[in-house]
């Protein structure tokens, strides 16, 4: 059943962003970063990070990362309303777009002079999937903004799934959670639509294999790092 009654959805979202910051203190919550420590240290470094984090595992970076110099790229949906309630909840702003469509209108948000926000944070594969298929959008937005974009691999031990498009993620109660961060990839300025593609295989390949790695990790309670895949046009920082 959808939820489809403004206050409705507001009293779900307070409610849920209260007991997914509860849940989370109770978790066994790892980080490791395979590149620079942006994530941990992004208010004193110079460069502005475009996080992009599966849709199913937005809770715990934001739970985790969470603060007012960044902001999340979220629907106008319900669904993104709810999560909305966690993301006010830890203090972030939030910028309406989708990936899904160019990211136009988050552009036009983030490329303003006066925007409050240094970093975003992204759902690649949001805000209606395919799950797990990083979309054309999240290029454009780092092209555009100059942000570079940080994959995130988030992993829990034996979570509930919601019956969604996206497989939503809770971990259970004192259960272990691991959260990987990855090189900064740059996207050259400017591109078309045409050039996007090849970027969007490399940020989906990393997505990948960092979502493995993570997932990996909570399962087995050890952390093991294969080698890059070596693509040609991979460009970190």
């Amino acid at each position: 059943m959808k939820i489809r009654n403004p206050k409705l959805i507001r009293g779900a979202a307070w409610l849920g962003a209260n007991a997914a910051v509860g849940l989370f203190r109770t978790l066994r919550f790892q980080h490791q970063p395979l590149g620079p420590e942006m994530i941990l240290n992004r208010v004193s470094h110079p460069d502005r990070f475009l996080y992009s984090i599966w849709h199913e595992n937005l809770m715990l970076p934001t739970i985790a990362y969470g603060g007012p110099d960044i902001a999340v790229l979220i629907s106008a949906h319900a669904d993104g309303q709810l999560l909305g309630g966690l993301i006010q909840r830890m203090g972030m702003g939030m910028v309406l777009g989708s990936t899904t469509r160019g990211g136009a209108d988050a552009v036009r948000q983030l490329v303003r002079p006066d925007t409050p926000w240094r970093n975003v944070a992204i759902t690649p594969d949001g805000p209606r999937g395919p799950r797990r298929i990083v979309q054309p959008g999240v290029i454009y937005v780092a092209s555009r903004t100059g942000m570079k974009i940080v994959p995130i691999g988030v992993g829990y031990n034996r979570p509930w799934r919601f019956k969604s498009w996206d497989r939503f993620a809770v971990p259970k109660p004192c259960s272990r959670a691991k959260c990987v961060t990855g090189e900064p990839i740059l996207v050259p300025p400017k591109l078309r639509a045409e050039q996007l593609e090849p970027y969007r295989i490399i940020v989906q390949a990393e997505m990948e294999r960092l979502s493995e790695i993570a997932e990996n990790w909570a399962i087995t309670n050890r952390l093991v790092v294969p080698a890059l895949t070596p693509f040609p046009l991979r460009l970190a920082s």
